[in-house]
C-alpha cells in the first residue's frame, strides 16, 4: 500500500467514526431525552437517564476531537494540492471545535440545576426546570450556529478534492453541495424560521453528499494519476 493510499485511509477511518458518534451525540440523545416544548418531562427524562445525558455530553466532546483528527490527517493528505486552502479548511475545524467545546456548557448546567444545591433553594421546582430547558435550547441553537462551520469547511475541502487527480472531481462536488445544505440551513433557522420545517428534509439530504468521500478514502483510499507512478 502506497503512503498515500495509507494516509487516506486513515483519514477514511477517522471519519468514519464521526458519524455513529455524532448520531449518538446530536439525534439519538437529544430525541430520546428532549421533550419539545415541555420542560417538566424533560427534565424526568434527564433525571431518570442521566447516564444517558453525560453520555450524551461526553460522546459529543469526543466526537469533537475524532473531527479535528480528521481535518488533521486530510491536511497532510491534501496540503501538497494547496497549501492555503488545506490550511483553511483547518482552521474552520478548529474553529467549529472550540465553539462545540464552548457550547458544552449548556449542557452541564442542566447536571447543575439536577443535582438542586443550596445556592438554589431560593428557585420553585417549576422554575428550576424551566432554567434547565432553556440551557438546553441554547445548546441546541449553538449546534445550529456550529452548523455554518461544518458547511464552511467543506469548501476548501470540495477545492482540495476536486484539484488532488487522485479521489474522483465528483466527489469534490458533492462537498460543495453539502456544504451549501449545511449553510442554507443555518440561514433558514436564523432569517426565516417559519420555513424551517419544510425545507430540513430536502437540506438534510443533500447534507448526506459529505458521506461519499467517507466511503471513497475508507474502500479505495487515493488511486494514481494517470501518469503518476504508485
Amino acid at each position: 500500500m502506497t503512503s498515500r493510499k495509507k494516509q487516506a485511509r486513515i483519514a477514511g477511518l477517522l471519519y468514519l467514526m464521526l458519524v455513529p458518534t455524532g448520531i449518538f451525540s446530536l439525534i439519538y440523545v437529544p430525541s430520546t431525552l428532549v421533550v419539545s416544548g415541555n420542560a417538566a418531562a424533560t427534565m424526568q427524562n434527564i433525571e431518570a437517564s442521566q447516564l444517558l445525558y453525560r453520555s450524551g455530553i461526553y460522546v459529543g466532546l469526543l466526537s469533537s476531537l475524532i473531527y479535528l483528527l480528521v481535518a488533521l490527517a486530510l491536511y497532510r493528505l491534501l496540503k501538497h494540492v494547496s497549501e492555503k486552502q488545506a490550511v483553511l479548511m483547518v482552521v474552520f475545524v478548529v474553529i467549529a471545535v472550540a465553539a462545540y467545546f464552548a457550547n458544552a456548557f449548556n449542557q452541564l448546567a442542566v447536571l447543575i440545576i439536577l443535582s438542586k444545591p443550596d445556592f438554589l433553594s431560593a428557585f420553585d421546582t417549576a422554575q428550576l426546570e424551566g432554567v434547565a430547558y432553556l440551557f438546553i435550547r441554547l445548546q441546541s441553537y449553538g449546534i445550529q450556529i456550529i452548523q455554518v462551520f461544518w458547511g464552511l469547511w467543506l469548501i476548501p475541502m470540495g477545492v482540495l478534492v476536486y484539484r488532488s487527480g487522485f479521489i474522483p472531481k465528483i466527489i469534490g462536488i458533492s462537498l460543495w453541495i453539502a456544504a451549501f445544505a449545511y449553510l442554507a440551513s443555518n440561514f433558514t433557522f436564523l432569517l426565516l424560521p417559519q420555513y424551517k420545517t419544510a425545507v430540513s428534509p430536502i437540506l438534510d439530504g443533500l447534507a448526506m453528499l459529505e458521506l461519499p468521500i467517507i466511503l471513497w478514502l475508507v474502500i479505495v483510499g487515493a488511486r494514481t494519476p494517470p501518469g503518476e507512478t504508485s
